[in-house]
């Protein structure tokens, strides 16, 4: 593994850790003893080239997948065997697990039940809005934030994909995570709509007090966005520091960006 800088070793428990997580499929080893800790405050880019082993990662850490070996730590606590949904209540979220919750009922109820999640209001259907309006406020905040307002009473299940992918950020959103997982949030997005969700994640990261990761190919998105990046390919980490040091590795110029090393082609062009 190349790494751009020496790891420093943090004086308390990193939010969130990975320890030599593995997981085989058969006799493919599709993510291999990858080891990072993420601390608050901090944007992580994972790239790397298709089937690098990036949203299977992100698999492992939510826990839509159970571990060969391994380990996963959420401030300091051993959290692998856990399922996704007790993950997501100790704090970790990740967009996709919270969209379909209702895709009949209304955008706004939608957001408005992960506002009344996170309240710990309970789930009455048919009387909390008369109950609780603080709760519709800032559901109609969230779409605001979104650019979805103007969809509040159109049912999810009519949304187009990019609003699909607006509303997932709003529905993370609403139930304040410690950690942030983004797969390719502006994928499917029109060129009008991805810097509303990009202006987000940057506000959340600006906070300082949440843990974001972000797997994203957008390059451009990366370096506008990433205080770090860890590279995987073929499932290992091959690279983890700064943006400009890490896409300055030749092990990143011809694993992610195809690039013959010394040649300054792309390899193969």
């Amino acid at each position: 593994m190349t790494e751009a800088h020496p790891d420093s070793i943090p004086a308390v428990h990193p939010v969130l850790e990975t320890r030599d997580l593995t997981i085989r499929f058969g006799g493919h080893v599709a993510v291999s003893q990858v080891s990072c800790a993420f601390q608050a405050g901090s944007l992580t880019a994972i790239v790397g080239p298709n089937g690098a082993g990036k949203t299977t990662y992100f698999n492992l850490i939510s826990g839509q997948l159970r571990q060969s070996a391994g380990r996963v730590f959420l401030f300091g606590e051993d959290i692998s065997g856990l399922p996704a949904s007790k993950r997501a209540l100790r704090g970790i979220g990740r967009a996709f697990q919270l969209t379909n919750l209702f895709p009949n009922l209304f955008v706004l109820e939608n957001v408005r039940l992960a506002v009344q999640a996170r309240a710990r209001a309970g789930f009455d259907l048919f009387s909390v809005a008369n109950r609780h309006r603080e709760l519709i406020e800032r559901a109609e905040l969230l779409l605001d934030q979104v650019a979805l307002l103007g969809q509040a009473y159109n049912r999810v299940s009519a949304l187009s994909h990019g609003d699909q992918r607006k509303l997932e950020v709003a529905l993370l959103m609403a139930l304040e995570p410690e950690v942030f997982m983004f797969d390719e949030p502006t994928a499917g997005m029109s060129a009008d709509d991805a810097p509303v969700i990009l202006d987000l994640i940057h506000g959340i990261k600006a906070r300082g007090d949440k843990t974001i990761l972000l797997v994203e190919h957008k390059m451009n998105v990366v370096r506008a966005l990433a205080d770090r990046i860890v590279v995987l390919h073929n499932g290992q980490k091959v690279a983890d520091g700064e943006p400009d040091a890490v896409m300055g590795l030749p092990v990143v110029q011809e694993a992610y960006l195809g690039v013959a090393p010394g040649s300054g082609q792309a390899a193969g062009s």
